[in-house]
């Protein structure tokens, strides 16, 4: 991207998350925060005075007030998921480039309209999901691409949980059905399933079974679940997602011949250190299965990087812009589709637990 192209920002809505992000546009280069707003003007400039937002930024008291800011160039959309696809769609047909919080939709019929919105406006758009752009998530790609370590993937597991207390699970947004309604499904459940297709290159599933027994809370909204995913050529993945259990973000992908271990999937235990880790293993000895040496001690890598996942998130969104906004490029729209292939694998567990546990077939498009 051309030096001189910066991507301004604005940001609807001052959920916690939004703390985060706007650190990350300071940090990243061709990028500034111009504008923030929430439903009450009061707590837009609390939140800016908290978070020390110099006096530049616009404070508004409206979404509507963000979108309609002929100087923010792209929008960042932290808000419930039930909102999604009203402020996406309104930000798009402005001419806003669109990063979006996950979960992006309450099903893949309101992404489509977000997606199909971004291509008729000639607009960018993406997830918020930052694990994909750590550094290490590239370093991981090519271990499990290494035929030679790590053979044919049969099988992968990923549990994503944490308890965030009763205070979240009575008022949190994410246990209110006209905010949210996917729940821990929507929120971390989000993860699981990315990671899987993520290992799989986003190879759709012929098929979803959903656990029996879900747990939901008085107003059905899923606060713990689990699946399985079945591919046609026998390679299978299953996930575990709760607000009811100690935190864990653990991914297990296993080959033929090697497996690879995350035990910080969302974010790397030693982040502030500036680098991620993860285990991999392979070459097993099965001459010293009778001493009790043969299962091999994981390697594990050190993948050293200048800034936190989310810096580098924005940083990739906003070279995407720029190149957009600056040289007249088409927006990449290979993030859509990886956001639109995690939907539809969420919908279908959503299916599976709404009929009594069964199995859903995965239509291909």
């Amino acid at each position: 991207m051309a030096n001189e192209t910066v991507v301004r920002f604005g940001i609807l809505g001052c959920a916690q998350i939004s703390i985060k992000l706007c650190k990350s546009i300071s940090k990243a280069l061709n990028a500034t925060l111009v504008a923030i707003s929430s439903r009450s003007l009061e707590k837009a400039k609390v939140f800016a005075a908290e978070q020390g937002l110099p006096d530049t930024v616009r404070v508004y008291g409206s979404y509507e007030a963000v979108v309609e800011d002929e100087n923010v160039d792209a929008v960042y959309i932290p808000l419930p998921p039930a909102l999604h696809v009203t402020w996406a769609v309104k930000a798009v047909e402005r001419g806003k480039h669109v990063l979006l919080e996950k979960p992006v939709a309450m099903n893949v019929a309101e992404l489509d309209q977000i997606l199909e919105a971004c291509e008729a406006n000639g607009v960018q758009f993406m997830d918020g999901t930052m694990w994909l752009h750590h550094p290490r998530t590239t370093k991981m790609k090519e271990a499990l691409c290494d035929e030679q370590r790590f053979g044919q993937l049969k099988l992968i597991h990923s549990c994503m949980t944490y308890n965030p207390g009763p205070e979240f699970l009575k008022n949190s947004i994410r246990m209110k059905p006209d905010l949210d309604g996917l729940g821990a499904l929507g929120d971390i459940g989000w993860y699981s399933i990315q990671s899987i297709l993520w290992a799989v290159n986003y190879e759709l599933p012929k098929s979803v079974l959903a656990f029996p027994k879900s747990t939901f809370n008085e107003e059905g909204v899923i606060i713990s679940c689990g699946s399985s995913l079945h591919w046609e050529d026998g390679k299978c993945a299953t996930f575990h997602c709760s607000f009811l259990t100690y935190v864990t973000f653990d991914v297990t992908i296993l080959g033929t011949k090697g497996s690879l271990r995350l035990h910080d999937l969302t974010l790397p235990f030693e982040e502030s250190f500036g680098y991620g880790t993860f285990s991999e293993s392979s070459e097993i000895d099965y001459g010293n299965i009778e001493s009790g040496r043969w299962c091999p001690k994981p390697n594990e890598h050190v993948v050293e990087t200048e800034f936190c996942q989310d810096v580098w998130m924005v940083k990739e969104f906003v070279d995407l812009v720029g190149k957009v906004k600056s040289l007249k490029m088409k927006p990449d729209k290979k993030w859509g589709v990886k956001s639109k292939k995690v939907q539809i694998v969420l919908d279908a567990v959503k299916e599976s637990i709404q009929r009594g546990y069964q199995s859903v077939e995965i239509m291909m498009n």
